[in-house]
Formats: C-alpha cells, sequence, structure tokens
C-alpha cells in the first residue's frame, strides 16, 4: 500500500488504553516526518477518545484535514461497561469511586428501563473532565485544580442504548448516538435514574459512520506500513 500523506490520507486507527488522541496523532506525525524527510506534515483527528478508551480513531492528513468537521458529525457506536453503585467525579476510572450505594435491588426490568429513557433526543450536561473549553481554556483544567465551573449542556441524539450483559455491579451495553454525546456523561445519568449512581468502566468506539473498527490499523502495525513504504523498514 502506497500512501501519499502530503496530498491527503485518512487512516483508521485502533486507539491504545491510556493513550490521548494527541498522543497518537503525535506518533503518527514523528513516524511520517522522519520517514518522508519532512520539516512539517499537516495532520489531525476527526473526534477525541478519552484517554481510557480504546477503538476506532480516524486520523487525517494532507488535504484530508479539511474533511475533519465532516468526520466529527458522523454517527458513532460504542460498546463498554457501567459499574452500578457508586460514582467518580470524572464518571469514569480516572479519578477514585466514592458515594458507594446498594444495587442488589435492582431488577432486569429497572436496569433495561433506564436505557429506554435515556433513548431519544435531550440536553446532555458534559464532563467536567473534559477537553470542552470554558472561558477558553479546557474544562478539566479547573476539575484538576478542583474548581468549579458551569458546563453549558447540549443537545444529542441516542438511537441505540441497548443493554447487551447484566452482570452486577456491571453492566454491559452498545449505544449508537450523536455527535457531541459523552458516554461518560450517560453513564452519570444512567446510575442517577436507577438511584445508585454509575461510572464508565471500559469503552470502544466501535464505529463513527461508514468506518470500522475492524478496518482499522493498530499504532505498530502503521508505523511499519509507513516505513517499509517509504523505504526505512
Amino acid at each position: 500500500m502506497e500512501f501519499q500523506f502530503e496530498t491527503g490520507e485518512v487512516l483508521l486507527i485502533n486507539k491504545p488504553y491510556k493513550w490521548t488522541s494527541f498522543d497518537v496523532v503525535g506518533k503518527l506525525r514523528s513516524v511520517i516526518r522522519k520517514c518522508l524527510g519532512l520539516k512539517k506534515i499537516k495532520i489531525g483527528h476527526a473526534g477525541t477518545l478519552d484517554p481510557l478508551a480504546t477503538g476506532l480513531l480516524i486520523v487525517c492528513s494532507g488535504k484530508f484535514t479539511k474533511r475533519i468537521d465532516e468526520f466529527q458529525g458522523l454517527e458513532k457506536e460504542y460498546t463498554g461497561t457501567f459499574c452500578l453503585g457508586a460514582t467518580t467525579p470524572s464518571f469514569d476510572l480516572e479519578t477514585d469511586p466514592e458515594n458507594p450505594a446498594p444495587y442488589g435491588h435492582l431488577t432486569t426490568e429497572e436496569i433495561f428501563e433506564a436505557a429506554n429513557r435515556l433513548t431519544g433526543t435531550y440536553n446532555q450536561a458534559p464532563p467536567l473532565f473534559s477537553a470542552r473549553k470554558v472561558d477558553g481554556k479546557r474544562a478539566y483544567t479547573f476539575a484538576r485544580k478542583k474548581i468549579d465551573v458551569e458546563m453549558e449542556s447540549r443537545t444529542i441524539a441516542v438511537s441505540a442504548f441497548e443493554i447487551i450483559q447484566v452482570h452486577l455491579p456491571l453492566v454491559d451495553f452498545r449505544v449508537v448516538c450523536s455527535k457531541g454525546t459523552y458516554i461518560r456523561s450517560l453513564a452519570r445519568d444512567y446510575g442517577q435514574i436507577l438511584g445508585c449512581g454509575a461510572y464508565l468502566a471500559t469503552l470502544c468506539r466501535t464505529r463513527i459512520g461508514p468506518y470500522y473498527l475492524r478496518d482499522a490499523y493498530e499504532i505498530g502495525d502503521i508505523e511499519k506500513m509507513i516505513k517499509t513504504n517509504t523505504g526505512h523498514g
């Protein structure tokens, strides 16, 4: 496979656990610049994944960086696991669980009905631990300093919220949603409906519009391909 990074490429990458989306872009930029002998290369990603999430990340180079907004606007699909019976300040495992609450009384019907109540179009408040900007700064900069700021709610659409398996306190799910949906916030809202709290334990993005995780490259594999393609392998 021959890459045309300066002209423009769209790469599907499986983002590793604990890597930021910018880590992926930075790694690819470094490899491409070194292999092609370039001082700079235009490259960016089309939709942030949290460090503790894995899955599909679209990375664009060259003229295809102009399509980033187009990719960001596409429908997303995720699978993952909620943990019931506690909350965390970040709504995931970036921060420690707190506020333990009983969950053993919950029925299967209640667990499924909570998902039904979060299906549709509604206003969602984003997590304070997020990259959304508040007064020109990333919200997580305030969160890590334990400074409370008001996060503006935005309209999102959850077209599918399927409970795949229940093994309390863990609940496995599949979600199909619009741009701007925070699955961590969905975990918070889900726990609030059930009355026991919940946080996001695992998350994987499996689809962005017509692009699927099954077609994505691992970071190590794409690095080898770039080096081989440019005679550096």
